[in-house]
C-alpha cells in the first residue's frame, strides 16, 4: 500500500484531527495521553526521544514506546531528537511499527538542546535538515512531519517552512514563538507568522502557542486557517480543555491516577509532575501539602496527597469563603482547572536609559555566594531540603575539609587507605602486589593465604595417605564387622 502524504495523510490516518497534545518531555505518556483522549484530544505525540539512545538501548526502546502499545492511544505520532540523517532514521525504522507518523523535533529551544546540538539549534542548518528529512521520507513506511519554532523574520519563517515541505515534510506543526522566547521570556506567540507559513505551503499546519481554552482553539483556527491546533502547557492544567470544560481538579488528579493504576508501569516522577501542575494553583495556598507531595515516595502516599487536597478545597467551598482573596485575581477558584498565565516579560531598553539599567538589573542578576554565617533561610529550596534531611549539613566551602587527593589520578583518596590512593586505583595495585587494604575492604592477601593453606591441608592429606598405603579395608564387605567367624564357639 503507497504511503499517504500531506492532505490525504492527515485526513485518512490522523482522521481530520483539529484537537491535537503536545510532545512533553516526560509528561505525554501514555497514562496522560489516554486521559486527554477521554476528554476530547483526537490526536496525541509521545514525549520527545532521544533518537542515539533509542537506537542502542533497548530498554530505552521498551520503557518509552514498546511497552506503551494500546488500541485506544492511536492515532499517536513518535517524536524524536536527533542531528544526524542515518542516526536519525535507523531509530525512527525501530519506531515506525508503533505508531502513524515519525516527527523530527525542531523546536526544543532548552540549554539541553543546544548543548546536545538539537531541536531549535538546528533551525540555522537547512542543508542538513534537508538532508535528514528526505532520508527519511524515503525511506520510512510512514510519513514524516516536523514541529518547529519561527524566527523573527517573516520572510525567513516561510523560506524555512518550504525547505522542509520541498524535503518531504508532510505535516507542519508551527508553535509561534522564537526559540530566544522561553521561561521569564516566553512572551506572546505570534499567530501572524503561522498564518503566513499555512498559507505557504501546501501541507496540514497545525498552531501551537497562545491556547488556554477552548475558545482560543476556535480563534485559532478562524484567525490563522490551520488544520488543528495543539496544546502542551494548557492540556497539563486542564485535560479536559478540548472539551471546553474546567471541572474540579480533584475530577481530573483522580481520574489520572486510575489510568495509571490500570496502565502500568508509569514512572513516580510523572504522576508527582502532573500532581503538581494539576494542583498548581491550590498548592500556593496549601503550602504544607505541597511539601508533602514533593516528599512522598508511593503511588498511593500521592494519591493520599491528593485527596487531601480534595478535602481542604472541599471545605473551603462548604465554608463558602470569598474566592477573591484566596485567588489572587484568578478567574476561577483555585480548585478548578484553569490556565497558568506567565507573567509577561519586562521589556528591555537601551543601555543608555536608566530605566533599562534597573530592568536588566532584576531580569539578569545573579544570585550572590552564599557566605558562611548566612541564615537558614537565605538558602536555596534545594539546600534548605538537603538541611531537613540532615541538620548538620555544611554549605560553606571554607569550612567543608580538605580532601588529599589520589597520587595517580586526583582523586580524593581513601583517608585510611594503605597506599595512599583512591579505590579505583588502590584496587589495582592490591591485585597486582596480593596485598590487603581494610580501608577499601580489600583482601587479596587474605585470601591468597587461606587458599594457599586449603591446598597444603590438601597436599599433607594426600602425602599422608600414599605413605600409609591403600586403606586396608577398600571394600565393605571385607571389613571386621562383615567377616563371618570359622571357628565354632563351644
Amino acid at each position: 500500500m503507497a504511503k499517504l502524504q500531506g492532505f490525504e495523510f492527515w485526513r485518512t490516518t490522523l482522521k481530520g484531527a483539529r484537537f491535537v497534545v503536545a510532545p512533553m518531555v516526560d509528561q505525554s505518556e501514555l497514562a496522560w495521553r489516554l486521559l486527554s483522549r477521554r476528554h476530547g484530544a483526537e490526536l496525541c505525540y509521545t514525549p520527545m526521544l532521544h533518537a542515539q539512545v533509542f537506537l542502542r538501548d533497548a530498554n530505552y526502546r521498551r520503557e518509552n514506546l514498546y511497552n506503551e502499545v494500546c488500541a485506544e492511544d492511536r492515532p499517536l505520532i513518535t517524536q524524536f531528537c536527533a542531528n544526524d540523517p542515518e542516526i536519525f532514521v535507523q531509530a525512527a525504522l525501530l519506531a515506525q511499527d508503533y505508531c502513524d507518523a515519525i516527527d523530527l523535533n525542531l523546536g526544543c529551544p532548552q540549554m539541553i538542546a543546544k548543548r546536545g546540538h538539537y531541536g531549535a539549534f538546528l533551525q540555522d542548518e537547512w542543508e542538513l535538515l534537508e538532508r535528514m528529512i528526505r532520508l527519511a521520507n524515503k525511506m520510512l513506511s510512514v510519513p514524516v512531519t516536523c514541529k518547529i519554532r519561527v524566527f523573527k523574520e517573516l520572510d525567513k519563517t516561510i523560506q524555512y517552512a518550504q525547505m522542509l515541505e520541498k524535503a518531504g515534510c508532510q505535516l507542519l506543526t508551527v508553535h509561534g514563538r522564537t526559540k530566544d522566547q522561553k521561561g521569564a521570556m516566553t512572551g506572546t506567540a505570534s499567530w501572524e507568522h503561522i498564518k503566513a507559513v499555512r498559507k505557504s505551503v501546501n501541507i496540514p499546519v497545525f498552531a501551537n502557542g497562545n491556547v488556554h481554552h477552548l475558545s482560543d482553539v476556535e480563534d485559532c483556527i478562524q484567525e490563522t486557517g490551520v488544520q488543528g491546533v495543539m496544546s502542551a502547557e494548557g492540556n497539563l492544567h486542564n485535560p479536559a480543555l478540548f472539551e471546553g470544560r474546567s471541572p474540579p481538579v480533584w475530577e481530573m488528579a483522580e481520574e489520572y491516577l486510575e489510568v495509571v493504576k490500570q496502565h502500568p508501569p508509569c514512572t513516580l516522577s510523572y504522576v508527582r509532575a502532573h500532581l503538581f501542575k494539576l494542583w498548581h494553583h491550590t498548592l500556593q495556598v496549601h503550602k504544607d501539602l505541597r511539601e508533602e507531595l514533593a516528599k512522598v515516595k508511593t503511588l498511593e502516599s500521592l494519591a493520599e496527597v491528593s485527596k487531601h487536597l480534595k478535602l481542604r478545597c472541599q471545605e473551603e467551598m462548604a465554608k463558602g469563603k470569598n474566592a477573591e482573596q484566596k485567588n489572587d485575581g484568578m478567574p476561577l477558584p483555585h480548585w478548578i482547572c484553569q490556565p497558568y498565565i506567565r507573567p509577561a516579560p519586562k521589556e528591555m531598553t537601551t543601555n543608555g536609559d536608566s530605566k533599562g539599567s534597573e530592568v536588566k538589573k532584576t531580569v539578569c542578576q545573579k544570585r550572590a555566594l552564599e557566605e558562611c554565617d548566612r541564615a537558614a533561610d537565605t538558602l536555596s529550596k534545594n539546600k534548605l531540603k538537603k538541611r531537613s534531611r540532615n541538620p548538620k549539613k555544611n554549605f560553606c566551602a571554607e569550612q567543608k575539609p580538605k580532601y588529599i587527593k589520589c597520587e595517580q589520578c586526583g582523586n580524593p583518596k581513601g583517608n585510611k587507605c594503605v597506599f595512599n590512593l583512591c579505590r579505583g586505583c588502590c584496587k589495582k595495585k592490591a591485585f597486582k602486589e596480593v596485598a590487603d587494604c581494610p580501608s577499601h575492604g580489600l583482601r587479596f592477601k587474605t585470601k591468597a593465604e587461606r587458599r594457599r593453606a586449603e591446598d597444603d591441608d590438601k597436599a599433607g592429606t594426600a602425602e599422608e595417605t600414599e605413605r600409609n598405603g591403600t586403606s586396608p579395608w577398600p571394600h565393605s564387605e571385607t571389613k571386621p564387622e562383615n567377616l563371618k567367624c570359622s571357628v565354632n564357639v563351644p
